[in-house]
Protein backbone atom coordinates (compact mmCIF):
# COMPACT_ATOMS: atom_id res chain seq x y z
CA UNK A 1 0.00 0.00 0.00
CA UNK A 2 1.38 3.60 -0.75
CA UNK A 3 1.72 5.91 1.85
CA UNK A 4 4.87 8.50 0.76
CA UNK A 5 5.34 10.48 -2.00
CA UNK A 6 8.71 11.63 -2.64
CA UNK A 7 8.93 14.44 -5.51
CA UNK A 8 12.13 16.00 -6.99
CA UNK A 9 12.00 19.45 -7.10
CA UNK A 10 12.54 20.73 -10.47
CA UNK A 11 10.89 20.17 -13.57
CA UNK A 12 8.08 18.77 -11.02
CA UNK A 13 7.27 21.75 -8.97
CA UNK A 14 9.32 24.64 -10.39
CA UNK A 15 9.83 25.24 -13.84
CA UNK A 16 13.91 24.79 -15.05
CA UNK A 17 14.78 25.52 -19.10
CA UNK A 18 18.16 23.45 -18.87
CA UNK A 19 19.04 23.67 -22.36
CA UNK A 20 18.64 27.24 -23.28
CA UNK A 21 20.69 27.65 -19.70
CA UNK A 22 23.09 25.46 -20.33
CA UNK A 23 23.67 26.98 -23.89
CA UNK A 24 23.39 30.21 -23.16
CA UNK A 25 26.38 29.69 -20.64
CA UNK A 26 28.20 28.03 -23.00
CA UNK A 27 28.01 30.82 -25.37
CA UNK A 28 29.04 33.38 -22.77
CA UNK A 29 32.00 31.29 -21.65
CA UNK A 30 33.20 30.63 -25.22
CA UNK A 31 33.31 27.19 -25.19
CA UNK A 32 31.76 24.56 -26.74
CA UNK A 33 31.28 21.73 -23.76
CA UNK A 34 31.88 21.76 -20.66
CA UNK A 35 34.89 20.66 -19.87
CA UNK A 36 35.58 17.16 -16.98
CA UNK A 37 36.90 20.28 -14.53
CA UNK A 38 33.96 22.34 -14.76
CA UNK A 39 31.41 18.71 -14.07
CA UNK A 40 33.54 17.51 -11.20
CA UNK A 41 33.23 21.48 -9.53
CA UNK A 42 29.30 21.46 -10.53
CA UNK A 43 28.86 18.05 -8.87
CA UNK A 44 30.66 18.94 -6.11
CA UNK A 45 28.85 22.33 -5.07
CA UNK A 46 25.68 20.38 -5.56
CA UNK A 47 26.31 18.18 -2.79
CA UNK A 48 27.79 20.92 -0.89
CA UNK A 49 31.94 19.68 -0.71
CA UNK A 50 32.94 23.07 -2.03
CA UNK A 51 31.05 26.51 -0.59
CA UNK A 52 29.59 29.15 -2.64
CA UNK A 53 32.63 31.30 -3.02
CA UNK A 54 34.72 28.82 -4.32
CA UNK A 55 32.80 27.50 -6.16
CA UNK A 56 32.39 31.20 -8.05
CA UNK A 57 35.90 31.84 -7.81
CA UNK A 58 36.96 28.88 -9.80
CA UNK A 59 34.79 30.33 -12.46
CA UNK A 60 36.22 33.51 -12.48
CA UNK A 61 40.10 32.30 -12.70
CA UNK A 62 38.37 30.29 -15.54
CA UNK A 63 36.74 32.87 -17.36
CA UNK A 64 38.48 35.99 -16.25
CA UNK A 65 36.02 38.39 -18.91
CA UNK A 66 33.04 37.65 -17.11
CA UNK A 67 31.92 39.32 -13.35
CA UNK A 68 31.22 37.06 -10.42
CA UNK A 69 27.78 38.69 -10.79
CA UNK A 70 27.05 37.78 -14.41
CA UNK A 71 28.27 34.37 -13.32
CA UNK A 72 25.60 34.09 -10.79
CA UNK A 73 23.18 35.51 -13.62
CA UNK A 74 24.43 32.45 -15.56
CA UNK A 75 24.36 29.85 -13.26
CA UNK A 76 20.82 30.38 -12.19
CA UNK A 77 19.24 31.49 -15.74
CA UNK A 78 17.19 27.47 -15.79
CA UNK A 79 15.64 28.49 -12.92
CA UNK A 80 12.47 29.94 -14.63
CA UNK A 81 8.68 30.10 -13.00
CA UNK A 82 6.91 28.04 -9.67
CA UNK A 83 3.19 27.70 -11.10
CA UNK A 84 1.04 28.45 -7.82
CA UNK A 85 -1.50 26.17 -8.92
CA UNK A 86 1.43 23.55 -7.96
CA UNK A 87 1.60 24.89 -4.68
CA UNK A 88 -1.92 24.30 -4.22
CA UNK A 89 -1.84 20.87 -4.87
CA UNK A 90 1.16 19.97 -2.63
CA UNK A 91 -1.02 22.09 -0.05
CA UNK A 92 -4.08 19.86 -0.65
CA UNK A 93 -2.16 16.70 0.09
CA UNK A 94 -0.89 17.56 2.90
CA UNK A 95 -4.52 18.57 4.31
CA UNK A 96 -5.71 15.22 3.50
CA UNK A 97 -2.53 13.77 5.50
CA UNK A 98 -2.95 10.58 3.64
CA UNK A 99 0.37 10.74 2.48
CA UNK A 100 3.83 10.92 4.01
CA UNK A 101 4.80 13.88 1.61
CA UNK A 102 9.00 14.47 1.03
CA UNK A 103 11.32 16.26 -1.33
CA UNK A 104 14.09 15.09 -2.39
CA UNK A 105 16.10 17.37 -4.89
CA UNK A 106 19.46 17.52 -6.39
CA UNK A 107 20.19 21.37 -5.85
CA UNK A 108 22.64 24.02 -4.12
CA UNK A 109 23.16 27.38 -2.35
CA UNK A 110 23.24 29.58 -5.52
CA UNK A 111 19.83 28.22 -6.45
CA UNK A 112 17.98 27.71 -3.41
CA UNK A 113 18.80 31.29 -2.51
CA UNK A 114 17.56 32.48 -5.96
CA UNK A 115 14.23 30.55 -4.94
CA UNK A 116 14.10 32.24 -1.61
CA UNK A 117 14.21 35.42 -2.97
CA UNK A 118 12.13 35.32 -6.12
CA UNK A 119 8.93 32.55 -5.24
CA UNK A 120 7.30 34.47 -2.56
CA UNK A 121 5.90 31.67 -1.15
CA UNK A 122 8.63 29.37 -0.72
CA UNK A 123 8.57 28.76 3.05
CA UNK A 124 4.73 27.72 2.77
CA UNK A 125 6.06 25.22 -0.04
CA UNK A 126 8.70 23.96 1.97
CA UNK A 127 6.19 23.96 5.42
CA UNK A 128 3.87 21.11 3.62
CA UNK A 129 6.70 18.64 3.36
CA UNK A 130 7.32 15.72 6.19
CA UNK A 131 11.21 15.61 5.35
CA UNK A 132 12.67 17.93 2.75
CA UNK A 133 16.34 17.06 1.57
CA UNK A 134 18.20 18.95 -0.73
CA UNK A 135 21.96 17.33 -1.70
CA UNK A 136 24.13 20.36 -1.03
CA UNK A 137 22.89 19.71 2.47
CA UNK A 138 22.77 16.05 2.84
CA UNK A 139 25.55 15.91 1.14
CA UNK A 140 24.23 12.97 -1.05
CA UNK A 141 23.01 13.56 -5.25
CA UNK A 142 20.85 11.47 -7.41
CA UNK A 143 21.15 8.72 -9.01
CA UNK A 144 23.51 7.39 -6.28
CA UNK A 145 21.58 4.49 -4.65
CA UNK A 146 23.02 6.13 -1.31
CA UNK A 147 20.75 9.15 -1.70
CA UNK A 148 17.17 6.60 -1.97
CA UNK A 149 18.88 4.22 1.36
CA UNK A 150 19.47 7.31 3.16
CA UNK A 151 15.53 8.45 2.52
CA UNK A 152 14.45 5.24 3.44
CA UNK A 153 16.09 4.81 6.63
CA UNK A 154 15.90 8.02 8.20
CA UNK A 155 12.65 7.79 7.45
CA UNK A 156 11.45 3.85 8.48
CA UNK A 157 9.90 3.23 4.88
CA UNK A 158 9.63 0.59 3.22
CA UNK A 159 10.50 1.61 -0.29
CA UNK A 160 7.42 -0.85 -1.71
CA UNK A 161 5.66 1.70 -0.40
CA UNK A 162 6.89 4.55 -1.80
CA UNK A 163 5.95 6.69 -5.39
CA UNK A 164 9.46 8.41 -6.50
CA UNK A 165 8.43 11.26 -8.83
CA UNK A 166 11.24 12.67 -10.55
CA UNK A 167 12.10 14.15 -14.41
CA UNK A 168 15.71 12.45 -15.19
CA UNK A 169 15.61 8.53 -16.04
CA UNK A 170 18.71 7.77 -14.60
CA UNK A 171 17.25 9.02 -11.21
CA UNK A 172 14.13 7.16 -11.61
CA UNK A 173 15.94 3.88 -12.62
CA UNK A 174 17.89 3.86 -9.36
CA UNK A 175 14.79 4.28 -7.17
CA UNK A 176 13.18 1.32 -9.24
CA UNK A 177 16.16 -0.35 -8.21
CA UNK A 178 15.79 0.44 -5.19
CA UNK A 179 12.23 -1.03 -4.87
CA UNK A 180 10.04 1.84 -5.73
CA UNK A 181 7.92 2.56 -8.12
CA UNK A 182 8.37 4.97 -9.99
CA UNK A 183 6.97 8.03 -12.26
CA UNK A 184 9.43 9.36 -14.67
CA UNK A 185 7.53 12.85 -15.15
CA UNK A 186 7.71 14.69 -18.77
CA UNK A 187 7.44 18.11 -17.75
CA UNK A 188 6.94 18.90 -21.67
CA UNK A 189 3.57 17.11 -21.63
CA UNK A 190 3.13 15.97 -18.02
CA UNK A 191 2.06 18.09 -14.98
CA UNK A 192 2.32 16.64 -11.31
CA UNK A 193 -1.34 17.93 -10.19
CA UNK A 194 -2.13 14.52 -12.76
CA UNK A 195 -0.74 12.46 -10.57
CA UNK A 196 -3.72 10.77 -9.39
CA UNK A 197 -5.40 11.26 -12.48
CA UNK A 198 -2.70 9.62 -15.13
CA UNK A 199 -0.70 7.73 -12.65
CA UNK A 200 -3.78 5.58 -10.95
CA UNK A 201 -1.53 2.49 -11.58
CA UNK A 202 1.17 3.24 -9.51
CA UNK A 203 -1.44 3.11 -6.53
Amino acid sequence: MINTLIFDFGNVFIDLDIKNGLQESLKAFGISALSEDIIKINEHYEIGTISTDDFIEFYAKKFPHLTKSKLINLWNNILKDFPTYRLDFIKNLKTKNKFKLILLSNTNELHIEWIKKNIAFYEEFKACFNAFYLSHEIHLRKPSIDIFEFVLDTNNLKAENCIFIDDNSNNIETAIKAGMKAWNINPEKDDIIDLFYNKKDLF
